[in-house]
C-alpha cells in the first residue's frame, strides 16, 4: 500500500503505485499516475495530466504537471511523462505539454536534476542527464542523452542539445549544440569537446580520435557548415568503430534548425 501522510490531499481517482510514499502537505490531482516505489516530499504540488515512473525521488516544493506558460493555452487536455529512477530535487517546476507541439513533455530516466530547475512545456528530456540548480529550460527545448546542463543556464526555446554536450555554468544557449561539444558562455562558443566525459562513459581511444577530428571540422578548419559535414562523413572510414558516433553528428547537424552554435 502507498503511504500517505495524513496531512497529505491525494485525489481518490490518482493511480498510486505499491509502496509510493507521499510526504505531508503535498497535494495530488486526479490524473496522475505514479510508479512503484516513488518518493514524493512534502510541500509538493503533481497536478495535470501527469504519469510518473518508478523509483523516483521528488523532493519538497516542487510543481510537477501544472499547466504550460504558454498565453496560447487554453485548457487542453496535454501531458507530462516522467521515466523512472530520477531525482528531482527542490523547487524544481515541470510543465505539461501544448497542443502546438504534440501535446506532451517528456523527461526520461536515471536523471539528476537539481533545485531550482525549469522544464517548460513540449521540452523531450533523454536519460543520464544532470541538469546542474537554476538551469531553465524554454518550450520545446530537446535534450539528448549524457547531457550536463550548468548551473544557472538559460536554454532558448526550440534549441536542441546533441547527447554527450556539455554546457557551462551561466550560459546563455540560443542555437543548437552539436553532440559530444561543449558550449559555454553568453552568448555561447563551443570550447571543444566533451573529451572527459566522453572517457568516464567508455570510449574508446578510436572513438575518441574520431570526435576529435570531427570537433577539428566543424570548429577548426573554417569550413562552411556543409563542407564540414562533408568532411566529417569520411571520418568513419579512417575510424570505422566511430560509424554511430559520425552517423549520430550528421543526423543532428541535419536538422539543427537554429543553426549551431560556432
Amino acid at each position: 500500500m502507498a503511504q500517505i501522510h495524513p496531512s497529505a490531499l491525494v485525489d481518490p481517482k490518482a493511480q498510486l503505485g505499491h509502496d509510493v510514499t507521499v510526504g505531508p502537505f503535498t497535494v495530488i490531482g486526479p490524473d496522475v499516475s505514479i510508479g512503484e516505489g516513488t518518493t514524493v516530499g512534502p510541500h509538493c504540488v503533481i497536478e495535470g495530466h501527469t504519469t510518473i515512473g518508478r523509483d523516483n525521488k521528488i523532493f519538497q516544493f516542487s510543481s510537477i504537471g501544472a499547466a504550460p506558460q504558454d498565453k496560447k493555452y487554453a485548457g487542453e487536455p496535454t501531458r507530462l511523462v516522467i521515466g523512472d529512477r530520477n531525482t528531482i530535487r527542490e523547487f524544481c517546476t515541470f510543465n505539461t505539454g501544448t497542443v502546438q507541439d504534440g501535446g506532451v513533455t517528456t523527461v526520461g530516466s536515471d536523471n539528476w536534476v537539481m533545485a531550482y530547475v525549469h522544464v517548460a512545456h513540449d521540452c523531450q528530456l533523454g536519460n543520464h542527464l544532470i541538469l546542474a540548480n537554476g538551469a531553465t529550460l524554454a518550450g520545446h527545448v530537446h535534450v539528448d542523452d549524457w547531457v550536463i546542463v550548468g548551473g544557472l543556464t538559460g536554454v532558448h526555446q526550440f534549441v536542441r542539445i546533441g547527447a554527450h554536450a556539455m554546457i557551462g555554468f551561466q550560459t546563455r544557449l540560443s542555437q543548437d549544440v552539436p553532440p559530444f561539444m561543449l558550449a559555454q558562455g553568453n552568448p555561447a562558443t563551443s570550447g571543444g569537446f566533451n573529451a572527459e566525459g566522453l572517457r568516464r562513459r567508455g570510449f574508446s581511444a578510436e572513438r575518441l580520435a574520431a570526435v576529435k577530428q570531427i570537433y577539428k571540422l566543424l570548429y577548426r578548419q573554417g569550413l562552411t557548415l556543409d563542407k564540414a559535414k562533408a568532411s566529417i562523413a569520411d571520418v568513419a572510414q579512417s575510424h570505422p568503430e566511430a560509424q554511430g558516433d559520425v552517423t549520430s553528428m550528421l543526423d543532428f547537424l541535419g536538422q539543427a534548425a537554429r543553426g549551431i552554435v560556432r
